[in-house]
């Protein structure tokens, strides 16, 4: 049964990654190339990230400066970073995108520390549906007879230690993106 466990705890740390990266696409004031992961511009017909098409540089910590490997991007992703969640003008200079980003003010840092806060929620709901997975497919071995209720039991305890600890390791995660975006 130690299989099924592994597939669970693998499918949970699937989640926390996804909830890290979503908490990397949320700028705290740096420049951080995270924050492009999820913008993408059309290229050869196909929606395709910025960091597949262009080299992402930092020359200073409030600065990226973006350059596409194919000139003719430029607009293209200029437009893709206009029309995103990100805030911030690009300065199209014909050569290479720059993104200043600005000193967060104390409004944009609380709405900013929402959002970790509604990523981290949205993690633990996924986490919580996939115990109840598995306490239905425990359910299921159950009624075919395939384990005893004792097993049922101890299969459902452990299942419950496993997703009490992802859900910390969320909070956790959760709690330390809140702190260095509130960092001043």
């Amino acid at each position: 049964m130690n299989a099924v466990y592994q597939e669970y705890d693998a499918k949970m740390q699937k989640t926390i990654e996804v909830v890290m990266s979503d908490f990397a696409s949320v700028r705290a004031g740096r420049a951080n190339a995270g924050v492009l992961d999820k913008i993408t511009v059309e290229y050869y017909g196909t929606e395709t990230p910025i960091h597949q098409v262009a080299s992402i540089s930092t020359p200073d910590p409030r600065t990226l400066v973006i350059q596409p490997w194919d000139s003719t991007l430029l607009k293209a992703v200029e437009k893709a970073i206009l029309t995103s969640e990100l805030g911030i003008n690009p300065q199209n200079d014909g050569k290479v995108i720059r993104l200043a980003f600005p000193q967060l003010t104390e409004e944009r840092r609380k709405d900013l520390s929402k959002q970790v806060k509604k990523y981290g929620e949205n993690g633990k709901v996924a986490i919580r549906n996939i115990r109840r997975d598995a306490m239905e497919k425990f359910k299921a071995l159950e009624k075919k007879s395939e384990i005893t209720e004792d097993d049922l039991k101890e299969y459902e305890k452990e299942m419950q230690k496993l997703t009490d600890k992802r859900i910390k390791e969320i909070e956790e995660l959760t709690a330390k993106k809140e702190a260095e975006l509130m960092m001043v």
